[in-house]
């Protein structure tokens, strides 16, 4: 009861749904000086694979352990959660990530960024069919447009937005719908278990999915330098923390209320890439995209002022 009464503060939700996109952000570019520094060829899409499987894999086994430090005993995925589970991290870790790998080697980077983003509208509009208490409302669609509008912002100048094709567009979205079919899986599976344990063992189960698809397409991967496996460490333990403190939101607040956030995702992806790669330039869009993102947020998630009784 301690954990729920924390995770429902409006305060609390703020700045761990910020984190983890911070996080996810920090991804973008990290996994972009990954590809380098592990000398993945930009067309190698096995390697690719394998590459997320190793660190997806990681992720769980960090997050398993912190899971055993938290409760002081090994921690087992209760016996009526096991289904679920694999069925969180087959979606939400295998398919998303196939389908967006895939995505990003067939468009550009500016359609990839808005079209993943569709997927924060994909829960708003699942979760109002699947729960009562997460219908869509003016305001929460006034928050999507807002949020939405700011991904597209952030993407305005770059390389264009004609044409469509099902190995590219067809493919990010496709990943936008596994992330939005996942997080409704893990709002019911979290609500049989820890959120650590049950993030552990999605990633795990994700992880080594992919792995064996990344072998079977014949993906190879080696760590180079010290500089590599520091990278590669560090994007195993941000998908540990931002999944972990993800499904914990999720497990205590409704989809929609959570799922807003994810416009953040892009915008600190770009304001990072801008910081850590070469040949990025500092865009104004980024600061007006920040501000309607975060509009959006507010909206959302801005309580209705409480209405006094006459006595």
């Amino acid at each position: 009861m301690q954990a729920e009464h924390f995770l429902k503060k409006p305060l609390n939700i703020f700045l761990i749904a910020v984190l983890c996109t911070l996080l996810w952000g920090s991804a973008f570019p990290g996994v972009k000086i990954g590809y380098e520094l592990l000398e993945i060829a930009t067309d190698d899409l096995a390697s690719k694979i394998l590459f997320a499987g190793c660190r997806f894999g990681l992720a769980g086994v960090f997050t398993l352990l912190f899971a055993v430090a938290s409760e002081r005993k090994f921690v087992f995925p209760t016996r009526n959660n096991i289904g679920g589970i694999t069925l969180v991290g087959l979606i939400q870790t295998t398919l998303q990530y196939i389908f967006f790998y895939i995505g990003l080697s067939y468009t550009t980077g500016v359609k990839g960024s808005i079209l993943n983003a569709t997927s924060t509208f994909m829960i708003v509009v699942l979760a109002h069919f699947a729960y009562k208490d997460d219908k869509i409302t003016a305001k929460k669609a006034a928050g999507c447009f807002l949020g939405f509008a700011g991904v597209i912002m952030v993407n305005l100048g770059g390389d264009g937005f004609a044409g469509f094709s099902f190995l590219g567009e067809g493919c990010i979205l496709l990943s936008a719908l596994t992330f939005a079919l996942g997080s409704l899986v893990s709002k019911n599976v979290a609500a049989k278990g820890t959120p650590a344990a049950i993030t552990a063992y999605q990633l795990m189960i994700g992880g080594a999915a992919l792995i064996m698809i990344g072998l079977v397409c014949g993906g190879r991967i080696t760590i180079p330098t010290v500089e590599a496996l520091l990278l590669f460490l560090y994007l195993a333990l941000l998908s540990s923390v931002a999944f972990a403190l993800w499904t914990a939101l999720l497990k205590y607040n409704p989809v929609g209320k959570i799922s807003i956030f994810n416009f953040l995702t892009p915008v600190f992806g770009s304001i990072l890439s801008v910081l850590f790669l070469p040949n990025q330039g500092f865009n104004i869009n980024i600061v007006f995209a920040l501000i309607l993102a975060c509009a959006g947020i507010i909206l959302v998630n801005r309580d209705k002022p409480a209405v006094k009784k006459e006595k």
